[in-house]
């Protein structure tokens, strides 16, 4: 079923583009159509009054995808009870969805059973049942800023709190994952679609952190402990200690949030920082627990270049700083240089592909204003006429692109957007 659009985000729609025919006009066309894309064409109510938000060209909701891709809606909430409705449908869908399989990452409208045929525990619910820790954090993260921003807690359900203790309970499982039943197998696909030692993952130690079997890309991890995930379930987790507290009065549950979370960060901090020779201190993207680490980052987020994005630290943290040199540089085996782009991009997509979320999360995370404007510069250069982002694109030849519908990427691009419109940029 079509929703119609809140009034509210029309007219914010329309501002950004005025804005932008001013200050910057070859953004001025991108700046509606991506504002509105996931609110246009990827939310509906179902039959039974809940709402389902796909990711674009693929008919599932992700977790991480959706709240994504709708958080940029968030802080018109209050000047309009439709988009409260819309937002709190889709906090409650969340909600649902974990509570039907917290090892899921993407779920279908109905139990019908499509999506992915996996050796795994599939639930028809479910289109796909790659584990990621940011797929539960995603949630949280979503429902708390809504309610920062209206004050609501009529969100907060019985449904919603056992989802709270879910999470709770599997990352404490994921602490050690020799405990945990959870495996994945997949055949016929590339190595980075499934789970190797028998779909269980290979072998990590003991860290205080919370294993994951794939990454916000959905390719396997490397080495279980994946840190920027890591990094945001440590976040969620003090705004999951907060709900319990304030608004369940569960002191218990609470304080186990709490005790969670700073045993994940010192897991981060005691395991996930490498002495590198150019740099100095940086994070590993991933590690085992028993000194093999992965150095790079991925652009797709939660990444090591959004921690400040996250709220894991600030832009200017000593540490965040030197990762940060390492990202943007050859020396991230995933960082490309082209033409007309240079960026973060993922061994999920071709080689050789720059991400617009990567360019637009490096703006986003950025004091400098040469940065940024480099930044806005390149996403105008390289939408290849659509006046809409991708999921990749090749830096010499734009129009070699990856995802024609891609909500996430477009929305990303509107914050980035409507964040520089609120803080005057041009002005």
């Amino acid at each position: 079923m079509n929703i119609a659009i809140p009034e509210i985000l029309t007219q914010r729609a329309a501002d950004l583009k005025h804005y932008y025919e001013a200050h910057y006009p070859s953004l001025a066309s991108l700046a509606e159509p991506c504002f509105l894309n996931t609110i246009q064409t990827t939310v509906k109510q179902l039959e039974d009054g809940s709402y389902f938000v796909i990711t674009g060209d693929i008919p599932a909701m992700w977790l991480r995808d959706s709240a994504a891709q709708v958080k940029p809606y968030v802080q018109y909430a209050n000047g309009s009870p439709e988009l409260q409705q819309i937002l709190e449908g889709i906090i409650a869908k969340q909600a649902a969805c974990v509570c039907i399989d917290p090892y899921a990452n993407a779920f279908n409208e109905s139990a019908s059973g499509v999506g992915a045929k996996d050796d795994t525990l599939l639930d028809t619910r479910v289109w796909e049942r790659k584990y990621e820790v940011d797929s539960l954090c995603a949630p949280l993260y979503l429902s708390y800023e809504y309610w920062k921003t209206t004050g609501k807690t009529s969100i907060f359900s019985m449904t919603f709190y056992d989802m709270l203790r879910k999470i709770h309970s599997l990352f404490t499982l994921e602490q050690n994952h020799k405990h945990s039943s959870y495996y994945f197998r997949r055949t016929g696909c590339p190595h980075s679609d499934t789970l190797p030692w028998r779909g269980m993952g290979r072998p990590v130690n003991v860290t205080g952190m919370t294993w994951s079997g794939f990454r916000p890309s959905d390719d396997t991890c490397k080495f279980g402990y994946l840190i920027p995930s890591n990094m945001m379930a440590k976040v969620a987790l003090g705004y999951g200690r907060e709900i319990l507290e304030i608004v369940y009065r569960d002191n218990d549950l609470a304080q186990k949030y709490a005790d969670l979370a700073e045993e994940i960060y010192w897991g981060i901090e005691d395991y996930g920082i490498v002495r590198h020779p150019k740099y100095g201190d940086i994070y590993a993207y991933e590690t085992d627990g028993f000194g093999n680490y992965n150095l790079m980052d991925d652009a797709n987020s939660p990444s090591l270049l959004a921690m400040p994005y996250l709220g894991y630290c600030g832009k200017n943290d000593m540490r965040y700083q030197n990762t940060r040199r390492f990202i943007l540089s050859a020396d991230n085996p995933y960082y490309v240089e082209g033409k007309l782009a240079k960026g973060v991009g993922s061994p999920h997509t071709p080689a050789g592909h720059v991400w617009p979320i990567g360019i637009v999360m490096q703006a986003l995370t950025s004091d400098s204003r040469e940065e940024i404007l480099s930044c806005l510069d390149m996403l105008s250069k390289t939408h290849a006429g659509t006046n809409f982002m991708h999921e990749s694109f090749d830096p010499n030849r734009p129009e070699n692109f990856t995802r024609e519908w891609f909500a996430w990427a477009n929305t990303l691009f509107a914050q980035l957007l409507n964040t520089l419109m609120d803080n005057h940029f041009f002005n």
